[in-house]
């Protein structure tokens, strides 16, 4: 039932958004997700650290929202390729604590927003690369190595993707489930994937915990 169970789970992910646009993932690459994620979780790789973070338990974040109404913020999902916590450094100097998951897909591949919140951040000149962050309430969602570049007109600042066909602007207001950039190999990265970091109350959590909670709390649909 628990295999079952996750299958509905993922192909529920993208429905309930009226508002998004018709070029959902495919359930492949959902499904494949969340295996992906049971998988890391079961062998360890995805646990909660508690090092240099802030300790948010499943119950509190349970109780802070619904999570049927969240996106699975990548298209084309391949790998997780970082977890949150202690890692070796990808220069090859010492170790770091990663303050995000790493999610692999093929260069060019669309970002969707996680919630509906307002952009509060734009950059393109720190080791994040292009990188968009949105507040939706007391979190914080952090999408880096996006592809683009950020600009500034009469004051107004906006990150421009016009290959993508993508203008995001500071203080704008997007939706759950939005395109708001592509995966791409800008800032310290070594290959295409987005770098998700996420805040509660301006303290880093582990992406995965609200992913474990996403998939748990998605309505179930009958066969």
């Amino acid at each position: 039932m628990r295999g079952k169970n996750v299958y509905h789970i993922l192909s529920q992910l993208f429905k309930r958004q009226p508002h998004q646009k018709r070029k959902t993932p495919k359930r492949y690459f959902l499904l494949l997700a969340g295996l992906s994620l049971i998988s890391l979780m079961t062998l360890g790789g995805l646990h909660h650290q508690p090092v240099q973070a802030f300790d948010v338990t499943p119950p509190q974040i349970a109780t802070s929202a619904s999570w049927q109404k969240g996106s699975f913020p990548v298209e084309n999902f391949q790998a997780y390729t970082s977890p949150y916590g202690p890692r070796r450094s990808p220069s090859g100097s010492g170790t770091e604590f990663h303050r995000g998951l790493d999610i692999a897909a093929p260069e060019g591949s669309y970002i969707r927003n996680w919630w509906t919140g307002q952009v509060i951040s734009l950059s393109d000149n720190t080791a994040c690369g292009t990188s968009i962050t949105v507040q939706s309430g007391e979190w914080k969602h952090i999408y880096c190595h996006m592809k683009g570049h950020v600009e500034t007109n009469n004051g107004n600042t906006y990150l421009i993707d016009r290959d993508g066909g993508l203008q995001i602007w500071k203080g704008q207001q997007v939706l759950t489930g939005n395109r708001i950039g592509r995966v791409g190999m800008t800032g310290r990265t070594t290959g295409p994937h987005l770098h998700w970091g996420l805040k509660y109350a301006d303290q880093y959590i582990d992406p995965a915990i609200v992913l474990r909670e996403m998939y748990k709390q998605q309505t179930v649909s009958r066969y």
